[in-house]
């Protein structure tokens, strides 16, 4: 047996594999070309989705056959988080991989150094060299939760698909911010932001509005900024546990919608907006059209002495918008419906309610489930919000950043489909919710 140390490599012999984890751990694998992108969902193997070609999880244990994984897969990346959502990983034992082959025999351990505040760890990777197979040890902590990494790999994540009777999501009450940052033109205001003027210029160019600069955003900016330089590190999440969401929350801050770039590197607004034209995603934040409202900050210093900057967009949330958001995710749900043969979904107020709650207690408490820390289920909560109907189920999702991003999540996810389409269901209520770790949390509920 092969104790690895991190970047340490061990040749596999031929056949299937398994790996476990053991502990309170959720073990996952994302299966990857050289280039490191998964070429659909069906690369990302998780307690919801667990098997596809050349690997399966059962009992907790990722059976890996690298003969039958897919066409061009030549890395298979085995992730672990915690099986209780939210929990960051420093608050469990260290864990620890064990690979073994076909006979049962062990053939590799790697224990990583203990992590920090990250909420995933890329434990190792199974890749093709030459025509063999070898096992690497990595230990990279990663902070932005399943959901973040999947993305970055390049797969369109909903989390969380449920068994056949109920899948999960939700929202809860909002206040309505203050439009300060707007004149009663509606023209940017704060014309001395530096920011404001090579970005609208970039929006301009594009065919989009002019965003208006946004104290709150701006102070939220600067905390995560100041946040990532101390530690001397890009990440989503401060070295104290606090996203970049949380940090916008707390300044009272209540969105729709939110988006954000993290960088290193620029040294003045201008060299940051053209390093944020230059890549495809970050290009497509800046001109997104949905945003109203922009803070930005760079703060210099910590370990490196780079320059870290964070920008935060956002659409304020009001009534109405809150109202017609969900609204259109139920006037994209009864449009899949309809494209099945099937009747439209009647809006139920009750478990509107239930649905806005359950995503806004995700964002209060920081988890992610469809069962909430007390204890409630989907129909739980259906009942306490005084609906009577039978049959209930749940969708949720989190990080999505518009109705139909996340309906089309949902419609690419056997189980969250299976509730959309299912033919008995004849009511629905959603709610969403922005704030937490992931920045929008949404809930679907349906009941019959």
């Amino acid at each position: 047996m092969s104790e690895l140390v991190p970047g340490g490599n061990v040749p596999l012999p031929v056949g299937a594999l398994t790996v476990r984890v053991p502990g309170r751990f959720d073990v996952s694998a994302l299966i990857t070309g050289d280039d490191g992108r998964v070429r659909g969902d069906g690369d990302f193997v998780f307690y919801n989705q667990p098997s596809v070609p050349g690997a399966r999880l059962a009992g907790g244990t990722l059976r890996v056959d690298p003969r039958s994984l897919r066409a061009g897969a030549t890395r298979v990346t085995v992730v672990v988080g915690p099986a209780e959502p939210g929990t960051d990983l420093s608050r469990l034992p260290a864990p620890t991989l064990h690979v073994g082959g076909a006979d049962g025999r062990t053939l590799a351990r790697f224990a990583p150094p203990r992590p920090g505040p990250e909420t995933v760890l890329l434990l190792a990777e199974i890749y093709r060299r030459g025509d063999g197979w070898k096992l690497r040890a990595l230990g990279q902590g990663y902070a932005d939760g399943l959901a973040g990494l999947a993305r970055d790999f390049g797969v369109d994540v909903v989390d969380d698909a449920p068994p056949p009777a109920a899948p999960v999501i939700a929202p809860g009450p909002f206040r309505d911010p203050a439009d300060s940052a707007r004149t009663r033109t509606g023209s940017p205001t704060n014309a001395s932001d530096p920011f404001l003027a090579p970005v609208n210029s970039a929006r301009a160019q594009a065919g989009s509005p002019p965003v208006s600069s946004d104290p709150r955003l701006a102070a939220a900016a600067r905390a995560h900024a100041s946040a990532m330089a101390a530690a001397g590190r890009l990440s989503a999440e401060g070295p104290e546990g606090v996203s970049v969401h949380q940090r916008v929350t707390a300044t009272g801050c209540a969105y729709l919608t939110i988006g954000e770039h993290l960088v290193s590197g620029p040294r003045t607004p201008a060299e940051f907006v053209a390093y944020c034209l230059r890549t495809p995603r970050a290009r497509r934040t800046l001109h997104d059209r949905a945003f109203t409202h922009a803070g930005m900050a760079s703060v210099t210093g910590g370990p490196s002495g780079d320059t870290y900057w964070t920008a935060l967009w956002a659409r304020p949330l009001t009534p109405e918008g809150l109202a017609r958001t969900e609204s259109d995710v139920v006037a994209l749900t009864n449009r899949e419906r309809a494209g099945a043969g099937l009747p439209p979904l009647a809006v139920d107020p009750l478990l509107a309610v239930a649905a806005r709650a359950h995503s806004a207690d995700m964002v209060a408490r920081a988890f992610y489930a469809h069962t909430a820390p007390d204890g409630s289920e989907p129909w739980d909560r259906a009942a306490g919000a005084g609906s009577t109907r039978r049959t209930i189920g749940e969708n949720i999702a989190c990080g999505q950043r518009s109705p139909a991003e996340v309906v089309e999540g949902w419609m690419n996810s056997p189980g969250h489909r299976a509730n959309i389409l299912r033919p008995d269901f004849t009511h629905l209520g959603v709610g969403f919710a922005g704030g937490g770790a992931a920045g929008t949390y949404w809930t679907q509920l349906f009941g019959a």
